[in-house]
């Protein structure tokens, strides 16, 4: 018995755009205190981006001086969505480079809109 993996593949997650990294994105997550619920949002530069289904994504954000990093899974049921704020012009897939930056260096360019 042959098993067909077009049942078996889960499918992407269809709240999230597709974006790559040096693009500004807010990501909505559920977070959950005690018994309340409500959403969070996570505004900043995407450092990486995985794909596939175990795929993640990595924003980074300056919060009071302090630089925050956050992973997130793809096809997490928490993320409620993501919006891409603006598109950024970069020549590498992994922007750790900004991590050692502040101010106007860390910056990213915008693209061209086509």
């Amino acid at each position: 018995m042959a098993i067909d993996l077009r049942d078996v593949a889960p499918t992407r997650n269809e709240t999230i755009p597709e974006f790559s990294a040096g693009d500004n994105v807010a990501v909505h997550v559920r977070v959950v205190e005690g018994d309340r619920e409500r959403i969070q949002v996570f505004e900043g530069t995407v450092l990486r981006v995985r794909k596939g289904y175990n795929g993640s994504f990595t924003v980074r954000r300056v919060a009071s001086g302090v630089g925050v990093e956050r992973t997130f899974p793809l096809n997490g049921k928490r993320i409620e969505r993501v919006e891409v704020t603006r598109r950024g012009r970069v020549r590498r897939s992994r922007l750790y480079y900004l991590r050692g930056r502040t101010g106007r260096a860390a910056r990213v360019r915008e693209a061209r809109r086509r």
